[in-house]
């Protein structure tokens, strides 16, 4: 076993519960593509007296499609100011009003607004997406037929920046643009106008950087971004800094950073932080004073023989960074397989052409398990999911405590007794979230710990947020699992049946991270991850992250859901092949051997949803 953390200058810390008490708050739906008419351009939001709607919209009223990786933040000038977005898949279904609907309308930012605290939201998309002709659309200074993994941040001065990276080429071709780009969102009667309005009127998107346009992603595609704005009121304040992953054709990713000191008018030229080749999940982090830190994880590979968590500093608002260092190693707890495809029905039309995954070869190792070509030798069905590295400062905070949490392997491997493991095939660990401390002025830290220890269930997808002293932390928990087991997948039985089985759990410390709270529930309806609804319905697909935010004692997280997902029957598998209740309700035809595509793709099989909740 490799150590968990390699001590230097290292600083006791005790995880016992405080006294406060504690409850959670009622779970708010983010996503309205529910028949609830609350997906609204937000031309019309902004423009008393003039309306703008489009096919893309209308959709997605009645959706009941696809949203994952929720980000939000809370307004630091007016926290019942609440935004969120997400992977929205709610506009894929078109042309909207057609007989038969092809999946070809955009994969997009969702833009979730609530100006009650998160009691409500109105959900629609950020401006410029494919089939967007509003006079937005033309502020929108991108190329892109497709876009995803949504950050937000805000200044301290009314504005918004919604991140995220780019994928498919607008002209149709095979072409992965690879581009990443920033939204900027204020208030529309400027930054002495009512705080309520914040963040609400839509400004304008522009590149940060540029992938190379190869086909299928295999020349520079730049993914996993990171965004943060500089609230701090030093010399940096109103600085907008944004990282990200480089991914290459020929195997290399890396760390890269840009910086916007004009409100994401204009970016930097992009500079490479990271020094090992096989690196993900940055984080930015601004201490009080201004500095600006980024952290990211580096995978076990030939120029690293651990896995471990990486940081650098820049004390010049961003514009230069010390060379990194290692501040963690850890045990990593990635759900992997060993591919075994079986053969597939053919199909005359896919459901998801912009959103199918590529085959995994036969041996070879796979990140997710699912049907036909997705299937692996275990016969299990789970989502992808690798350890995280999440990282915050408290801006208001003298001090430059960087807050980090991660989802490791907490204990002893064992033997699954199938190819399934969360550190290679064969063997696995508990997925455990474990918080430390890192002082970026001397370098001291603090001995990673598990946050709120339990003896069952895996703990994933872990985040943290600091402001005014307060601590929160949220991650997916699986205690509740009731065929939980260290050798199997999250909601997986040794029969290979799957069931609900992850709760969004949260925890407390107003000491620094000194003490937490004893973990407590967030959701009330437990969720089945599982279930196939992605690449012509054979694999689930739960998204990357989960998102919490909070202003002081006020706190708000955001989570993938599936409670309202409708499960049925894949008509194009014999029941003996697949009994694992993963399947969602789809409507398919087979003339001559061929299949159609799924054609009630709005019968809630796609159904999966982010909520949200205030924290106690």
């Amino acid at each position: 076993m490799r150590p968990a953390f390699i001590a230097a200058a290292v600083l006791a810390i005790t995880l016992v519960a405080p006294t406060f008490s504690i409850g959670a708050g009622p779970n708010v739906r983010l996503s309205h593509d529910d028949a609830t008419g609350n997906y609204i351009s937000l031309y019309t939001q902004n423009t008393p007296g003039s309306t703008y709607d489009d096919g893309v919209l209308r959709e997605c009223r009645i959706a009941r499609g696809r949203q994952n990786e929720p980000s939000g933040a809370m307004n630091p000038r007016n926290p019942s100011v609440i935004l969120g977005s997400s992977n929205d898949y709610c506009g894929v279904y078109q042309p909207f009003g057609a007989t038969v609907q092809q999946p070809v309308g955009p994969i997009w930012l969702g833009y979730y607004r609530s100006q009650d605290g998160g009691a409500t939201f109105q959900s629609t998309l950020v401006p410029g997406y494919p089939g967007d002709t509003s006079p937005y659309a033309a502020l929108a200074h991108i190329r892109t037929a497709g876009s995803g993994d949504p950050v937000i941040a805000w200044d301290n001065h009314g504005r918004a920046f919604f991140g995220s990276e780019s994928s498919d080429d607008p002209a149709g071709t095979k072409k992965t643009f690879g581009d990443v780009w920033v939204a900027v969102f204020d208030n529309p009667a400027g930054e002495g106008g009512a705080t309520i309005n914040d963040g609400k009127r839509f400004v304008r998107s522009e590149v940060v950087a540029r992938g190379s346009s190869a086909p299928n992603l295999l020349g520079k595609f730049n993914d996993k971004t990171a965004i943060e704005a500089d609230r701090s009121g030093s010399s940096c304040d109103g600085n907008v800094y944004f990282a990200y992953s480089r991914f290459t054709g020929n195997g290399g990713v890396a760390i890269y950073f840009a910086r916007s000191t004009d409100h994401g008018a204009t970016w930097s030229s992009p500079k490479k932080l990271s020094s090992a080749s096989d690196v993900q999940f940055p984080d930015i982090s601004v201490t009080g004073n201004g500095h600006v830190y980024v952290t990211w994880r580096t995978f076990m590979a030939k120029k690293h023989d651990v896995d471990s968590i990486q940081i650098t500093k820049s004390t010049d608002c961003g514009a230069t960074f010390a060379p990194p260092n290692s501040i963690a190693t850890f045990v990593p707890n990635d759900a992997v397989d060993v591919a075994d495809p079986q053969p597939t029905p053919t199909q005359a039309t896919p459901d998801d052409p912009a959103a199918e995954e590529e085959p995994d070869a036969s041996g070879s190792l796979a990140r997710d398990c699912g049907d036909f070509a997705a299937a692996c030798q275990s016969g299990y069905t789970f989502f992808r999911r690798d350890t995280q590295v999440r990282a915050t400062a408290d801006q208001k905070s003298s001090s430059e405590w960087i807050y980090l949490v991660y989802d490791a392997t907490k204990g002893a491997e064992v033997a699954t007794g199938t190819t399934y493991g969360t550190n290679g095939p064969g063997t696995a660990g508990q997925a455990a979230t474990f918080f430390f401390r890192y002082n970026g002025a001397t370098g001291a830290k603090t001995t990673p710990q598990v946050i709120d220890n339990q003896t069952s269930g895996h703990q994933v997808f872990p985040d943290i947020s600091a402001d005014a002293g307060v601590l929160f932390a949220i991650w997916w928990d699986s205690r509740n699992d009731p065929e939980y087991s260290i050798t199997r997948p999250i909601g997986n039985s040794a029969t290979g049946l799957t069931v609900p089985s992850l709760d969004v759990f949260s925890s407390k410390s107003t000491n620094n991270g000194t003490t937490w709270s004893t973990g407590v529930i967030l959701t009330t309806a437990r969720s089945n991850p599982n279930y196939e609804q992605f690449s012509n319905r054979t694999v689930p697909f739960a998204g990357d992250y989960l998102w919490v935010t909070n202003i002081g004692n006020t706190a708000y997280a955001t989570w993938t859901d599936w409670r309202n997902t409708v499960p049925g029957a894949d008509p194009r598998e014999r029941t003996a092949e697949d009994n694992d209740a993963a399947d969602v309700v789809q409507c398919r035809t087979v003339s001559g051997g061929v299949w159609s595509g799924d054609l009630c793709p709005h019968a809630g099989g796609l159904d999966q949803d982010i909520y949200g909740a205030a924290l106690p």
